[in-house]
């Protein structure tokens, strides 16, 4: 069982892919309550992002946090393993 908590380190860090491309804003993350384990990532995506091929809940793109490659500046995914 998964429960949904903000994180203010990192909310409203964009999400870019590592091909440069802008993805949206991180809003949430999705924890696995027993382990602690961050499963996914819930980004607002931005209007101009094409999100078909990508896992949603309502509003926001469920990014993998198996797909995060880096989070400095901004949190960087590889959009090959972030797809549905």
């Amino acid at each position: 069982m998964s429960k949904v908590f903000a994180r203010n380190l990192l909310f409203n860090k964009q999400v870019m892919a590592t091909d440069g491309t802008e993805i949206g804003t991180l809003s949430n993350v999705v924890i696995e309550i027993k382990g602690g384990r961050i499963i996914d990532l819930m980004v607002s995506p931005n209007p101009t992002f094409d999100a078909t091929r990508y896992k949603k809940e309502d509003n926001f793109l469920l990014i993998p946090f198996d797909s995060v490659s880096a989070i400095k500046d901004y949190i960087i995914i590889d959009k090959m393993k972030a797809r549905a």
